[in-house]
């Protein structure tokens, strides 16, 4: 019991570090295997956003120990970060409508 105790009060294994890099490594690889296969349009930009929160997210969990955190300390962080892509949704969403408005208005010349 000692010695579980004693490797606990040293931080996380070094094998949950090294199999965090190993992640990181095959995001990466699918990250650039985006541009490889030259992928365009809505299809490139999804996955390489996918890839990107899935590396931050592991990067957060796990070399910034948020996942052993108390949840309230996690809701405080991720809950306005999720709210900030929210808006961004939304004003993606308003900035065509914009786009529009301005075109039309352009056009009639007024």
């Amino acid at each position: 019991m000692a010695k579980t105790h004693a490797s606990e009060e040293h931080g996380l294994p070094v094998r949950l570090y090294l199999i965090t890099w190993g992640w990181l490594f095959i995001l990466s690889a699918c990250s650039y295997f985006v541009d490889y296969m030259q992928l365009q349009g809505n299809l490139r930009w999804s996955l390489i956003l996918l890839f990107m929160f899935l590396k931050a997210g592991l990067i957060v969990a796990v070399f910034m120990h948020m996942a052993w955190e108390r949840l309230a300390l996690v809701c405080a962080i991720v809950l306005p970060s999720l709210m900030v892509l929210v808006f961004v949704g939304i004003m993606v969403f308003e900035s065509d409508y914009t786009l529009l408005t301005r075109q039309m208005s352009f056009a009639m010349g007024g």
